[in-house]
């Protein structure tokens, strides 16, 4: 069976942190490329409609879950369920830290966070 999607061009998005791309989504999974510059990080925050997956391709990921910290190594990985508190770091001085994460659920919007701690200064109000 084939199936067609209607547009098969990545989605790029620019953040304070770095950058993600979309590579691939359906109503149950979104897949990303996530870039995050040098000693940069983004929100600690929760979601409630999915979960995520994170695999390390390059660099090293500083990641907190529910307040534990631990590093993640290139070809490592780490699931983050639904309505665990986590964020990701990337603590090197220099290289860029890009993993793949694939996120599955029934909702995919990025209203679907809270979060708990920002350094951009995007926490609701």
């Amino acid at each position: 069976m084939t199936v067609e999607k209607q547009d098969a061009s990545p989605i790029f998005d620019q953040r304070p942190w770095g950058s993600f791309t979309v590579l691939d989504e359906d109503e149950d999974y979104k897949i990303k490329r996530i870039e995050v510059f040098p000693t940069k990080r983004l929100s600690y925050q929760k979601h409630a409609h999915r979960s995520e997956h994170w695999f390390v391709v390059r660099g090293i990921a500083k990641v907190t879950l529910n307040g534990k910290e631990f590093l993640v190594k290139k070809g490592e990985d780490v699931n983050i369920p639904v309505g665990t508190a986590h964020r990701v770091e990337n603590p090197d001085a220099e290289e860029l830290l890009i993993f793949i994460e694939t996120q599955t659920g029934d909702y995919f919007g990025e209203d679907d966070i809270v979060r708990f701690e920002d350094d951009f200064g995007r926490m609701e109000k």
